[in-house]
């Protein structure tokens, strides 16, 4: 019963940090939001800043758990890889994104759970990283023809990720450029066809 309140506490928090920012909300505010007094509250958390925190590690512990369903999904490793980073991103920003302070939201999770934000995304990468190399031993990529480790690999598509959203806020442009990467990580990673025997040479 008490997770289900801290589930519904977390909840109004978070549309209260939506509706008035990071910086303007108060406790009476989520209070209000989750139909509960300030003082009943403070009960379950003692300061806005543990409020957030928590709020955050939900976020991004569900966020990761979408990551393991999208990378159990059918198709190539770098297209779930890529499935994968858009389930977490996308689950992460869900409600914020529409939010007039969705950016001082943002800033407050670097600000105020920093921490909490380093460690998912270093889960990410380790996440991510294993699938790859899940790959490798199956032999669908192989890395030794590009000289780069499933981590730089996978670090080099998040940065790739983030890069574009700077670049054009057309979706379909991001998208096709995002597609030309994938298409040119997959060549570079791609196992090396055996040339053909003299016995069996056309």
């Amino acid at each position: 019963m008490a997770d289900d309140r801290t589930e519904h506490i977390l909840d109004a928090a978070l549309t209260a940090f939506c509706q008035y920012g990071y910086g303007k909300t108060t406790m009476q505010d989520v209070a209000r939001a989750a139909g509960m007094s300030r003082a009943a509250l403070y009960l379950y958390f003692p300061s806005k800043e543990d409020l957030f925190r928590a709020g955050s590690r939900r976020a991004h512990s569900r966020a990761l758990g979408e990551v393991e369903t999208a990378l159990t999904q059918q198709g190539d490793v770098l297209s779930r890889v890529d499935a994968a980073m858009a389930a977490y991103f996308g689950g992460l920003l869900a409600q914020i994104s529409s939010s007039v302070h969705g950016g001082e939201v943002l800033d407050a999770s670097l600000d105020v759970a920093g921490d909490i934000v380093s460690e998912a995304h270093a889960a990410l990468v380790v996440r991510l990283a294993s699938a790859l190399h899940t790959a490798a031993a199956a032999g669908e990529v192989q890395f030794s023809t590009s000289d780069a480790t499933a981590e730089d690999i996978v670090l080099l598509l998040l940065a790739v990720a983030d890069g574009l959203k700077k670049t054009s806020a057309d979706p379909q442009l991001r998208q096709q450029r995002k597609a030309l990467f994938l298409r040119l990580v997959h060549a570079g990673i791609a196992p090396l066809r055996q040339p053909p025997t003299e016995g069996n040479a056309p």
